[in-house]
């Protein structure tokens, strides 16, 4: 059989259509948030060793949302280091079709725009629990009408925070881990694309 070669592979990967993953319909999901970092691959160690080279470090960052209930990685995108973790979450969550009840994520994501994007989602307001800062301070409207991320400033102020984490049940959110742990051991922390759009491609497949 004919086979392109690698280059052939290299140059097309970029357009390459990757088909997402299709989740049977059921009760609305509840989804884990979160990302890790994968190194682009350069001119290895032996160069460093050989020439004395000392290279900076590149990485990218592959964002994840993940299923809570099976383990599979949902939604999923691919940026440089620069790019914060907040700034994904709309882009993760117009990936998934399916209903989403609930996100959890750390306190990064604790941020305005993030909880926009959960109450504006195509499906309906999603639940978000995230840990607020500790600086936190109520929203102006707190008394007569509580958003979500200040009943979780309250309940963290009258009950403590471990208290807050078992209620809420946000220590769920470790079941991020193991996705992240998997990719890395089936699939490697490392990117062999050199090209931005190809890594792109690299990262979606082994997604």
């Amino acid at each position: 059989l004919s086979i392109p070669d690698h280059t052939t592979f290299s140059r097309r990967s970029s357009e390459l259509n990757i088909t997402k993953f299709k989740r049977e319909p059921g009760e609305p999901i509840h989804i884990l948030v979160d990302s890790t970092g994968l190194k682009i691959s350069g001119s290895g160690e032996w160069q460093e060793t050989k020439h004395g080279l000392q290279k900076r470090k590149n990485w990218r960052k592959l964002h994840l949302a993940i299923d809570e209930a099976t383990g599979n990685i949902l939604a999923s995108e691919l940026t440089t280091h620069k790019n914060d973790d907040p700034s994904q979450v709309p882009i993760l969550l117009d990936q998934i079709d399916e209903e989403i009840e609930l996100m959890i994520a750390d306190g990064a994501y604790d941020t305005r725009e993030v909880y926009d994007a959960l109450s504006n989602h195509k499906s309906g307001p999603i639940q978000g629990i995230m840990p607020p800062r500790k600086d936190a301070v109520l929203s102006d409207n707190a008394l007569a009408s509580p958003t979500t991320r200040d009943q979780n400033i309250i309940c963290i102020k009258e009950k403590g925070r471990l208290n807050w984490q078992k209620e809420t049940g946000y220590n769920r959110r470790s079941l991020v881990e193991p996705a992240m742990f998997h990719y890395k051991i089936i699939i490697g922390g490392q990117l062999r694309s050199r090209n931005f759009e190809n890594q792109k491609t690299e990262a979606r497949i082994g997604v």
